[in-house]
């Protein structure tokens, strides 16, 4: 005789379990199993989009620290290389390389704040305490060069706001060394214990063509085998002159992710080493711009890569110093649509698991 069971709707927040932001989830449970599962989202929705349309180029600048907030140093860039494009303005070297070190620096914090949350979420304290120290040198070191902790306003149209203070860049060679050496303690501690090994292995699950009919894009796309990183498919900045490896893994499940997240802080590592032997002692911080910003009338979108995948800006001009139209393909937006997917037939242990696993950022989701 089969067990009759209900069918029960359960609401998973509004709060934020492994997403930093405000989530929600309805879930409708068969027992222990999750039958469907629909996001709630909207909840840090401020209109950014709509509010750049009465900014110039520069006052938007600060916005898109707002947005994903755990890596804004990679939106500052993205606003600000699109307008260049659109002007045809050139970066002079120096203000490129100090750039793409903040970049750099910021994705591994990023990753860091992934790894020691979700260890947390799983139900692992220690590392979330070793990956927060760690992170603190890079947030003291953006603190020293900008003024700031977590939203920056460093990047303009044309360069940056302020050039490397005496000895910084000795300071970033001394973390890269020690963070070398961190990342075998994080394996020690946590890549290869058992527990946390049976918690993601083979959970969340899903293919190559189901990530690209998703659209998936980061860590959540590489973890199937994909080798698409914009960093080196569609090279900017000065991607192009260092040598580096596409972090992949085959699996496409929490575990992958987690070896892919990994793995791109060792190939930040190995860019930043190449970048600081190759930073040039002097030359200027900022371009030729002119004092107003007015991008030439026309359409125009550019794409880099964020720590959580593909962020772009797509720019409608009409020739005035506000954008007409403005709009962000924000990565952790596109990443949630999967979510549905993935948690149906998990039970409800999973599903802290494979939220977890994507990564998303709910300031970037709701903008």
């Amino acid at each position: 005789m089969a067990i009759r069971t209900e069918e029960l709707l359960l609401n998973v927040g509004p709060q934020h379990p492994s997403t930093h932001g405000v989530l929600r989830v309805v879930v409708k449970l068969d027992g222990e199993v999750i039958t469907e599962a629909t996001p709630v989202i909207g909840y840090l929705h401020r209109g950014t989009e709509k509010l750049a349309e009465n900014l110039n180029y520069t006052q938007i600048i600060p916005y898109t620290d707002r947005m994903d907030y755990v890596s804004a140093m990679t939106n500052n860039y993205v606003l600000c290389h699109t307008v260049e494009k659109m002007m045809g303005i050139e970066v002079p070297e120096r203000a490129e390389f100090l750039r793409l070190i903040v970049m750099e620096l910021q994705r591994i914090a990023s990753h860091q704040v992934w790894w020691g949350t979700y260890l947390l979420d799983i139900g692992s304290l220690s590392p979330f305490l070793y990956a927060f120290r760690d992170r603190e040198i890079i947030i003291n070191l953006f603190n020293e060069l900008c003024g700031a902790r977590l939203t920056y306003n460093y990047m303009r149209v044309g360069g940056v706001k302020w050039d490397a203070p005496e000895g910084w860049i000795d300071k970033v060679k001394d973390f890269v060394k020690y963070m070398k050496g961190r990342l075998e303690v994080y394996d020690r501690l946590v890549t290869g214990n058992e527990i946390f090994l049976a918690r993601v292995k083979g959970v969340g699950k899903y293919d190559a063509q189901t990530a690209i009919d998703y659209g998936l894009s980061g860590a959540n796309l590489r973890c199937t085998g994909v080798a698409w990183d914009l960093r080196k498919t569609q090279p900017y900045s000065l991607y192009d002159r260092f040598e580096f490896d596409v972090a992949t893994a085959e699996e496409g499940d929490c575990w992958a992710r987690y070896k892919v997240r990994l793995e791109e802080i060792r190939q930040s590592l190995r860019i930043l080493e190449q970048a600081l032997e190759q930073f040039p002692p002097e030359g200027e911080i900022m371009g030729k711009v002119p004092r107003v910003v007015r991008p030439p009338e026309g359409e125009y979108y550019a794409a880099i890569e964020s720590p959580r995948g593909e962020i772009g800006c797509y720019i409608v001009s009409k020739g005035k110093a506000e954008p007409y139209r403005l709009k962000f393909r924000r990565p952790s937006f596109v990443n949630l649509q999967v979510l549905p997917k993935l948690l149906v037939g998990e039970t409800m242990t999973n599903l802290v698991t494979i939220l977890g696993s994507i990564d998303i950022v709910l300031g970037e989701v709701d903008c």
